[in-house]
Formats: C-alpha cells, structure tokens, sequence
C-alpha cells in the first residue's frame, strides 16, 4: 500500500499568493482541478476514506484514487491510500472497519478489491470472467453483491463474456432491433442486461464461490442505465435480503417510469419478490433502518414523469404498512443516510438555489436544516458524525467534519483543501443571489457574478446562462462544464434564473414548465435580465449573449425567434430544434410524451405550440452551435437543422461537432477546446 502525507499547501498558497499578480480563474485551471467525492465514514466514525480525482491532460483522462482521513487526530491530514494508473473509485468499509473495499480495473477488467486499512498491499476480492459494475459488501462480510452486464440467456457468466468476444471478433456490424431501446444515451444496446448477483466471501475477504443471479429472471437492468449505481440496492443489517429498484422492461421500456423495489433472499434460492407493485411510478433507492425493522426508500407517484417529487417512505418490514414522512416538507430528495440511532434520516436537496442537508424526523417528520448556503453533493453519517462534500459558486467541493447535535446551520470543520496552491492566485468572481417578480407574478430566483477584476463604476458585457433539465436549478454549486466563474475569469458578468420548471421552489413551480416550454420560462428570463440590470448598474445587459445546453439550448432556439432583440450573440449546446423531429428520435419517449402532453400522433398540437422550427423566418442572432455525436437523447439531426436554417438565412454562424461526446463533453482536452471556443464567440461580439 502506497501511503502518502498530503502537503497542505496552505503556507505554499500564502506564499504564492503574495508573489503572484491576482488573476482569474481559466479554462485550464477548470479542467485540471483536483476533485474530491464519496465520503465514506468507518464503522466507528475515526475514520473516512474519499475518493479524489485528478486529470493528466496528456493522456487526456481523469485518474481516481483513495485517500483517507484520521479524524481523531488533533490536526487531520489526509494520507493517499491507492497510487495506480488505473482508477480505484467506489470505496466501501468491511463491517469491523479493517479493510476497505473498491473497483479498480489495474489487473485488468474492473474487479473488486480489498485494501488492508493499517498498512499492506491491495488484494483482489473477485476475478470474474465480466467486469464488476457495481458492488456492496453484506454487513456481515459474508458475501459480496455484485452487478454485471450479461445475456440473460446464457447458463453462466462465461458463456457471456464469449458471447460478448464473439460480437466483438464479427466482422458484419449490423444489429437487429424488435424493441426500444435500440440505443440510450450514448450506446446501442448490444444484448446484455445489468443483473445484481452475490458471491460468498471466505474468512478473508475475497470471493469464495460461484456467483449467484438475484435480478436475472426479472428483463430489466440493475442497476439502471445509464446513470444508476449502488444506491438502487442494499442489504438487510443481518445480510439475509437484499432489496433492490428495477424497471421490468418489455416493449413500454423507452416510455415507463414504472421502477419497483424487489426483495430476494442474498443467498438466492427464491423469486424475487415486488414491495411497490401498488405504484405505477418511480420507486428506488432502498435502505433499511439500523434495527432492520424498516424499510426506507424514495417514491415519486405520477407515472411517466422523470422530474416528479420524490417522497420519503417508509415501510415497516414486518407488516408492509407503508408511511409517507415529511409530506407537507415540498422537496424533491436527492440522496439520504439513516441516523444511527433510526430516528431520523439525512437527507439533501435542491432548496431556493442551495442544495442543502437536512433532517428528517421519522416520527414526527419535522424537518431540520442542517447547513446553509451552498451544494451539499456526498455525504455519509456514523454514530454521531457527519462526513460533506460542499461546494459553492466560489469553489470545488472540499470535506467536512460536523457532529450530529451541532447546533445551527453549518459546514462544520474543513477537512480538505484541494487546488489550494494551484489557484492561490485566482481571485473568484463576487456573487449574489436576487429575486423578482416573474410569470404569473410568482417570485422567482436568480444569481448575478461578477467579473473576478470588477472596478466600482465599470459596466460589463452579461452571458446569460440558461439551465437544462429542464427540472434543474442553475444555484450555488460548482460546475466542471457550465461554470460562471470560468466567465468572470475572462472578464464577463454573468446572469441566471431559476425560471419556472426550476427544482427547489416547492414541486407546482417544478410543473409550471410541462407544455409551457416557451411560455412562463422566457417570461421568467426575460423579467430576470431585466431586474438585474435595474439592480446591478454594473451589468451591461445592452452588450450580452445568451448560452445554453439540453434544455437550455432549445431556449437559445426559442430565443432566436421570439427575443431576436435580447441578445448580440447565442451560444447553443445540444438544442432541439424542431419538436416533431426530436419526438420520434430521442430514446427517452417518456420525457417528450410528459413534457408535451401524450405522443406525437396524438397530440400534435402540443409539440408544435413552442417549436423553434417555425420561428425560423425571425432569425437574425449569430449562434454557435455545438453537438456531441454520441448524443442520443439529443440527436445530431437537431444541431444540424439548426446550423442550416442559420447558414441559410445567412446569419453568422459556426458548428462545432465533438464525434466521440454524449450529451455532456467530458474528455479534458474536448473540454478546454468547448471552453475556448465559446469564450472566443463571446469576445468575438461582446468586446468589439
């Protein structure tokens, strides 16, 4: 085991500081921050292990590693615990603490690992003939829960990975579909499903036996894709079941939101039982209470809509008596942790711009802010302490300390300063969070940067950035894609507004955007630009241009249209274009069926209201347009139809296309070119 003493750096940054001239922040200083993630607290609470990643730009790829954190020390440092040019990610304690488990893929195909937590070399736990996606440890240590990509209808694990060699080696690369998914996300579905399995561990911790199938009788994906991860699935405290979310697929796969917990015994032998058969909408995230006697997991209740509350609930184990906590608490919960005691649960989500940690008595269902202002992205709970991740418009997340009974809202004891010397010399942008009144009359909130060298009395050029989601919320967070201090560094103020549809206003505001995609949501842009402009005397809201992705770039179309004025230049990521076209290309049915109100054929009407399509004869803005390739939910075809209308009308106009991007541009030298490319469309027409 490599153990390492992380330097501080903060005499080093000091040090630095006082050398160097103030500067902002860059594309660069962005792409190549340090960051840290998954907190995962010891069964005793001395101790946490995170994971931190960093980014080689020539190889052009982030690397994960383990560090970890005494906290009993007087002066917590923390010690790098993996050094290796494959990733370790996913860290996970052995039940007595002695060991830490994670994913690494160093001896080739992702595997699972055991890591001595006193010191010794790492040792691999499984050697599976398929890479491992996912896993748990049982609490007992008994048995690991693994998750792989199979063939349903293979009789082992190794007919699959022939099976999956054998497509690979054919030299005819057609494909044959009968059902959606063809393709989700970025990938064409090749056959395999994700099944959840368990193997035995000996006495030492490494698999013991042949693994054994829980989820493969059920046609659906665990964990789900694209995004799902170990928090779809959990084991009971005694390690006898396992629980876990899954959608059962067949034709309705691409427009159901119909995910149901099932619960299967962890050694197997028995069919997997449905808890949530009752609601037709989405059920997941599984944990149970500390005793064992309760089951908790998030529910939304509307079929078919993606971005609907999700509710706590609980279920008591041995009745099946279901509760909903916290009704009347109008959030949407992003992730949570059982308080060791199981009299309460932690829980963060988006909250008037923040996105905060609070907690949820099980009992009552008061519901208590823990922290204030700011992100709270990971987090985990031990005994009586509190391990966050926080973040901030000012900053990449850092960890914290906090006890449970602390008093007040609070971030607690700073544990990491990561990029400390890297960005001694960066001066962030000042921001400030307003509100005003939009559509309908309804407050509505926004945030207002400044430029990182804003002088009293100077007026600067504006980007207005639009969130996607739409469901989301553009607040105080840090970004490695869409991030305003990149702007401020380059000498923009920037502007944006969670409009109505944004998440964190109580969920009517988050269902104001469904069918209303160019109605409320321009109303709330356009009064938002306004207010700031009559508040903030340094924003030159005359001199601006507007940005967008997802949802936010169909916005930068809508714009065009019905706003020609608004703006001297438009900045397009990934933007539908024409409605018609996306209803029937994208893979996700069931977000253009709720957003619109039902299909294409049967409500045509409803798709055609705010498509950007037939403003085209409005157009006059210069737009860039940018598209990654691989983007299936967003198909190339919009940005291509965007990019002729402008070239066909003879309105200044450039393409970007990234062939090997999604959705999101996430290899690090794609990114600094996106960055670059964009700040100079701004210089371009903002600072003639």
């Amino acid at each position: 085991m490599t153990l390492r003493l992380l330097v501080t750096g903060a005499a080093l940054a000091a040090a630095t500081s006082a050398m160097a001239a103030p500067r902002g922040l860059t594309v660069e200083d962005l792409a190549t921050m340090e960051r840290v993630g998954s907190p995962v607290l010891s069964p005793d609470a001395t101790r946490v292990v995170y994971t931190v990643r960093s980014t080689n730009l020539e190889k052009n790829r982030g690397n994960t590693q383990l560090w970890m954190i005494d906290l009993r020390a007087a002066k917590p440092v923390p010690q790098q615990l993996t050094s290796h040019d494959a990733s370790a990610t996913d860290p996970e304690w052995s039940a007595s603490g002695d060991a830490i488990y994670f994913t690494s893929s160093r001896a080739g195909s992702p595997q699972v690992w055991r890591l001595p937590a006193h010191g010794g070399e790492a040792v691999k736990v499984t050697d599976l003939p398929l890479g491992v996606d996912s896993f748990r440890v049982s609490p007992k240590g008994d048995r690991l829960a693994v998750t792989l990509a199979v063939f349903r209808d293979c009789a082992d694990l190794a007919c699959s990975k022939q099976r999956a060699d054998a497509q690979e080696k054919n030299k005819a690369t057609g494909k044959v579909y009968d059902e959606l998914f063809a393709r989700h996300w970025d990938t064409w579905a090749d056959g395999r499903r994700n099944v959840l399995y368990t193997v035995p561990l000996d006495a030492a911790g490494k698999a013991a036996g042949a693994p054994v199938s829980l989820s493969g009788t059920l046609d659906g994906d665990v964990t789900s894709k694209p995004f799902g991860d170990r928090g779809e699935y959990a084991f009971s405290p005694d390690g006898q079941r396992i629980v876990f979310a899954v959608r059962v697929a067949g034709k309705s796969e691409a427009w159901s939101t119909n995910f149901d917990l099932y619960e299967v015994p962890a050694a197997g032998g028995a069919a997997p039982r449905n808890l949530t058969a009752d609601n037709p909408a989405w059920d997941t995230k599984p944990q149970f209470s500390p005793d064992g006697k309760t089951l908790a997991y998030l529910a939304m209740q509307r079929p078919g809509f993606e971005a609907d509350r999700f509710r706590l609930v609980l279920q008591d184990v041995a009745s099946g008596k279901k509760r909903v906590v916290a009704e009347s608490w109008d959030r949407s919960i992003a992730d949570y942790r059982w308080r060791a005691d199981g009299k309460a649960i932690l829980a963060n989500a988006d909250d008037v711009g923040q996105h905060r940690l609070f907690a949820i008595d099980t009992g009552s269902g008061k519901v208590t802010a823990l922290t204030g202002k700011g992100y709270v992205a990971d987090f985990d709970t031990r005994r009586d302490t509190v391990v966050l991740a926080h973040a901030s418009l000012s900053g990449g997340a850092q960890l914290y300390k906090r006890a449970l009974g602390a008093a007040g809202e609070q971030t607690g004891v700073q544990l990491t300063n990561l990029n400390a010397a890297r960005l001694a010399d960066v001066r962030m942008g000042e921001y400030e969070q307003f509100s005003f009144t939009g559509a309908n009359g309804d407050t509505v909130y926004g945030h207002v940067m400044k430029p990182w060298n804003a002088q009293p009395g100077q007026k600067y050029p504006v980007a207005f950035l639009v969130h996607g989601g739409p469901q989301g919320s553009f607040g105080n967070s840090w970004s490695y894609r869409w991030n305003p201090q990149v702007y401020a560094g380059a000498g923009y103020a920037t502007v944006f507004i969670d409009f109505h549809g944004s998440t964190g206003y109580g969920q009517a505001f988050t269902d104001a955007i469904s069918k209303d995609w160019g109605g409320k949501p321009l109303e709330d842009l356009k009064k938002g630009l306004a207010a700031a402009g009559q508040k903030f005397p340094w924003l030159d809201t005359a001199n601006a241009c507007a940005l967008g992705a997802s949802y936010g770039g169909y916005m930068m179309n809508w714009i065009e249209g019905n706003w020609s004025d608004g703006f001297k230049c438009i900045v397009n990521h990934d933007g539908v274009f024409d409605q018609r076209g996306m209803a029937y290309s994208t893979e996700e049915l069931w977000f253009t069926e709720w957003e619109n109100g039902g299909t294409y054929y049967d409500n045509p009407e409803g798709y055609e209201k705010f498509n950007p399509v037939h403003h085209v004869n409005k157009w006059k803005t210069p737009m860039l347009v940018i598209q990654g390739d691989l983007d299936f939910r967003i198909p190339t075809a919009q940005a291509l139809g965007t990019f002729s209308a402008l070239q066909r009308r003879g309105i200044k106009s450039k393409l970007l296309v990234f062939p090997d991007e999604n959705h999101w541009v996430l290899k690090p030298a794609n990114s600094i070119m996106w960055h670059h490319t964009v700040i100079g469309w701004l210089d371009e027409h903002l600072k003639k």
